[in-house]
């Protein structure tokens, strides 16, 4: 097994089909891709042959917060092949992404939400819960909260920037506002 990373944009055509359909498999009827915006990147395990057995996404903005900006990451669109669930693949390229961003220099932290009955899986990854904080995606006209009714999602973090205020991200609001492509990363 091998991670690979590209950016979105550069992803091989052979490489992309299998992308897409591993997300077909996850949500179907689903919209494939991500806002060119948000510089995305796309982190894939695959294996010696190979098959992509597990894919995300890696998204990144400006975010402003507590009076500071931030240069924040987030992680979208993770999932892994129906038939090699429950192996470690998704954990592991997880865990991959968790590391890649804490030594990218251009990160100050990195927020996304998850279903609840995931958070154990993303723990188990090194991200931490922050509870009570809610994110505000999509745009200010039209924005979409983890905290809206019918979500069942919680809030993870990791702050690998130096200098990142991790105590004013617990328990906050945070205006991530990613557009209407990635509407919660």
């Amino acid at each position: 097994m091998r991670v690979l990373t590209y950016a979105a944009a550069e992803l091989p055509p052979e490489l992309s089909a299998q992308v897409a359909e591993l997300e077909a498999q996850a949500w179907p009827g689903s919209r494939a891709g991500h806002d060119p915006e948000l510089a995305p990147e796309v982190m894939l395990l695959c294996d010696d042959e190979g098959a992509v057995v597990a894919s995300l996404a890696l998204l990144h903005k400006p975010v402003r917060h507590a009076g500071r900006t931030y240069r924040a990451a987030g992680l979208s669109a993770v999932v892994t092949r129906d038939t090699a669930r429950g192996r470690g693949y998704g954990g592991r390229l997880v865990a991959a992404a968790r590391t890649a961003l804490a030594a990218d220099p251009a990160v100050d932290l990195v927020l996304f939400s998850c279903d609840r009955p995931l958070v154990p899986f993303y723990e188990a990854a090194g991200f931490t819960r922050l509870p009570g904080t809610v994110l505000v995606g999509g745009t200010p006209e039209q924005p979409l909260a983890t905290d809206a009714p019918g979500f069942a999602k919680e809030v993870l973090a990791d702050f690998p920037g130096a200098g990142t205020d991790a105590a004013a991200f617990a328990g906050a609001r945070i205006s991530l506002y990613p557009g209407l492509v990635d509407r919660l990363w």
